[in-house]
């Protein structure tokens, strides 16, 4: 049962330390990785616009957040070419339509233990960043700014620098 699997518990928040040997990064939090600010596309670029950024600006990924700031997903070069290649999508098609809207988020905060968690069955993680907002009329709410997308050559290129031998 995923109830009962350490891993997943720690990717969902459930646990902190599982590891007893854990390896020298483990605690280190998310934002010592310095990420550089993601490319971020809204929902109504379509899918050649899409591929066209992507390639021009030298990302493989994306994330697609409403104006609003909602994150609706994430949109992958290879899941767009192969989905209008297949006929599933069109070029006019906005980017919604291939987005991939099951992805984790990380925030600043969390360890890279808990990131490594999350890499062994995703391919990214969206970095987020809670922040408080108010309206004019005097009311809040918290909202999630999405800081970076960060995938495993990211933390191996971090722990393969930064080595303690």
């Amino acid at each position: 049962s995923k109830f009962l699997n350490d891993k997943w518990m720690i990717k969902n928040g459930f646990l902190n330390d599982v590891q007893e040997h854990k390896p020298w990064w483990w605690n280190i939090k998310v934002q010592k990785l310095n990420l550089s600010a993601p490319l971020i596309l809204l929902p109504e670029v379509s899918c050649q616009q899409a591929i066209e950024i992507l390639q021009e600006k030298g990302y493989d990924q994306a994330p697609v957040v409403a104006e609003s700031g909602l994150i609706l997903g994430m949109v992958t070069l290879s899941n767009t070419l192969t989905s209008v290649l297949a006929g599933n999508a069109q070029f006019s098609d906005p980017v919604t339509k291939v987005i991939y809207d099951q992805f984790s988020k990380i925030g600043l905060e969390d360890s890279l233990g808990k990131l490594s968690c999350i890499l062994e069955n995703d391919h990214f993680a969206i970095v987020v960043h809670e922040q408080m907002q108010f309206n004019g009329n005097g009311s809040s709410f918290m909202k999630q700014m999405v800081f970076g997308v960060v995938t495993a050559m990211d933390l191996l290129t971090f722990v393969s620098r930064n080595d303690k031998k």
